[in-house]
């Protein structure tokens, strides 16, 4: 794979726009609140877009697992800290594992 880090960087940041586009999905009301309909359409665009970017030079499956894992675990983070979602200690030691998952993926490229 290289020495060549754009791939991943691109990667953690289209991980984190999975983010953007589920916290605005959710404000859009299921698309019938506008704005919040174009921010969830424009980051799943663009992060399915830096997706596609590092597939280029990463492994589909790892690259994969990565993108989704930084998405769920990030969203699951916001959802706690900011819409009042439970934070209990197994939700906790979940994200943890994901997080895990996502480094030793990494690790393993």
């Amino acid at each position: 794979m290289g020495g060549n880090i754009l791939p991943w960087v691109v990667l953690v940041i289209a991980g984190l726009l999975e983010t953007v586009w589920a916290v605005c999905m959710k404000a859009s009301g299921g698309f019938t609140r506008l704005w919040p309909s174009v921010w969830t359409l424009t980051a799943m665009v663009v992060s399915v877009g830096g997706l596609a970017y590092s597939l280029k030079s990463l492994p589909v499956g790892t690259a994969y697992a990565v993108w989704t894992g930084i998405g769920a675990a990030a969203t699951a983070v916001f959802g706690i800290l900011f819409l009042g979602e439970p934070k209990t200690a197994l939700r906790l030691v979940s994200i943890v594992l994901i997080l895990a998952g996502v480094v030793g993926l990494k690790v393993a490229a």
